[in-house]
């Protein structure tokens, strides 16, 4: 604590005031590009909007959270709210461990947030084993810290702690394993994020050096004014102009009304410049900030209870504690993840799975092995998951997943009988895919969607596969089930993996054929 209250003193690592753009010449550029169309800033226009399929046929992206609240590295990424509100553990922690509010605030975390260790490179080719075809890194936290280089503040990466544009250097770094671009932004919420530090003596209420960092601290009561609105939009176009992302992820809070009329402006300019570029872009949001078909809805740590007619987007993290780096992660384990996988994509979504780095840049052990051994799953039985579509029905078995947000907090109990579906058109036949996340005791899959008495049972089927296998196997109907006997021994790629997929041919096409993805390192199954 002593030598934090030491350094808390030493302000030679605070950045100087820069002179921010012209907020009017800016909006008036935004206002050029929306009127040059092909989109228009109203609801009607942004309902023209399209899902590219690049996105449909993606499945599986990478979400990652860092910034300086991985330094104290305690109760999760709302450290810097919540270390200001007086109750709360993080408050008393933060006495503790760090020192008084006053003389030690969240700005003394930014210098020591250096990500010294960081290395895109590797962080790209570990996303390409781990098989993402989309990456979302976090552009701006509701700290107010943007990861890359914005010109309307000095609280940046390319000033203060990494001193670079670590968003950018992610971004490149991703292209070059031919992952696709993303990023998200949290802003919003940044409008009342720090005001519980005007409660008490803190460095929030009482260094007017620090106003422009922690501002404007306001009371989530009372809604974001203009210039607020304006700041916000024009730190996203800076994103979309300076990165060109295919995917822009908005949090929470940009659902509150005063934002309205800058979301449809947003998302005009948005798919105006994806209109100049020539390529696809999504654009994903909570709640009810978009109408229905204008963007795609993200659903946080949850999922749907049935096939949705559009796609969607489930995003959710390793860890069940927390987005950021912290000590004493309750971490998911390998069938969880594969579970969550198969049952948003068997219901028409994509899995944004979420890592967050140590301060000093590195991916967490834990972090890499999850993402590895999803890898290696996706090896096996990618074919059942890129560039699929949703079967008749997602799936069967015991184990229903419920609907909506914030449910993923326990690993759900998954059997053998659980079974989830996905489906492929090719020439003059359509392949069903039946994933399981548990392997059965008898080696003996029974699909009971498939059997003699239900509705929809297939006749002429042809041959049945196991991913990773070879040749065709064993199968039996009864009028209970479709019985598919599993090969003994299994495969070693396939037995080293949670779970297994069943390739069946079916006669006829049912699904738009889909175009190619890479798969991750290796052979694909089937």
């Amino acid at each position: 604590m002593t030598t934090e209250s030491t350094s808390a003193t030493d302000r030679s690592w605070v950045p100087a005031p820069v002179e921010v753009p012209d907020t009017q010449a800016a909006l008036d550029a935004v206002r050029e590009v929306i009127d040059a169309g092909p989109f228009t800033d109203t609801w009607e226009s942004l309902a023209a909007y399209e899902v590219p399929d690049w996105f449909r046929d993606a499945k599986f992206g990478i979400f990652m959270h860092w910034g300086a609240y991985s330094v104290p590295a305690f109760g999760n990424e709302w450290y810097p709210r919540r270390m200001y509100q007086q109750g709360t553990p993080e408050h008393a922690h933060h006495r503790e461990v760090h020192g008084d509010h006053a003389e030690v605030g969240y700005k003394d975390f930014l210098p020591r947030f250096t990500m010294d260790a960081f290395d895109p490179a590797g962080m790209a080719r570990l996303f390409r084993r781990a098989g993402a075809q989309f990456v979302v890194p976090v552009a701006e936290h509701h700290d107010g810290f943007p990861m890359y280089d914005e010109p309307r503040t000095r609280w940046n990466a390319t000033k203060v702690g990494p001193k670079r544009d670590v968003l950018g250097d992610v971004l490149d770094a991703c292209d070059d394993q031919w992952i696709v671009r993303g990023a998200s932004s949290h802003r919003a919420e940044h409008w009342f994020f720090f005001h519980p530090g005007r409660a008490f003596a803190s460095d929030v209420r009482d260094d007017p050096d620090f106003a422009d960092l922690y501002g404007p601290a306001m009371p989530q009561a009372a809604g974001p004014n203009e210039a607020y609105l304006e700041d916000w939009l024009l730190r996203t176009v800076r994103i979309i102009d300076a990165y060109r992302p295919q995917v822009l992820w908005f949090d929470w809070w940009i659902e509150h009304p005063a934002f309205e009329p800058y979301r449809r402006m947003l998302a005009a300019y948005y798919y105006n410049r994806a209109a100049q570029w020539g390529r696809g872009v999504v654009l994903q949001y909570k709640w009810e900030a978009f109408r229905e078909g204008t963007a795609v809805l993200d659903v946080e740590r949850g999922g749907m209870a049935d096939v949705q007619e559009r796609p969607w987007q489930n995003d959710t993290s390793v860890s069940r504690t927390s987005w950021g780096w912290i000590e004493g992660h309750e971490w998911k384990n390998p069938v969880d993840l594969v579970g969550e996988l198969v049952d948003v994509v068997a219901k028409n979504g994509c899995l944004l799975l979420n890592i967050g780095p140590k301060p000093d840049g590195t991916i967490p052990a834990e972090e890499a092995a999850l993402l590895e051994g999803l890898g290696a799953w996706l090896t096996v039985n990618g074919e059942a998951v890129y560039g699929t579509r949703p079967w008749r029905v997602p799936g069967e078995g015991p184990t229903a997943v419920p609907e909506g947000s914030f449910t993923d907090s326990a690993s759900l109990p998954f059997t053998a009988a659980d079974l989830r579906f996905t489906q492929r058109a090719e020439v003059g036949q359509t392949s069903l895919y039946a994933m399981g996340m548990v392997r059965p005791e008898d080696d003996v899959v029974r699909i009971r969607s498939l059997g003699g008495a239900s509705s929809l049972a297939v006749r002429d089927l042809g041959d049945v596969r196991l991913l990773g296998h070879p040749t065709p196997l064993e199968v039996r109907r009864t009028d209970d089930a479709l019985e598919v006997v599993l090969p003994s021994p299994l495969p070693a790629a396939v037995e080293a993996v949670p779970g297994f997929a069943l390739k069946l041919v079916l006669p006829d096409p049912a699904a738009p054929a889909p175009r190619a993805l890479l798969l991750p390192e290796g052979e694909g199954g089937g």
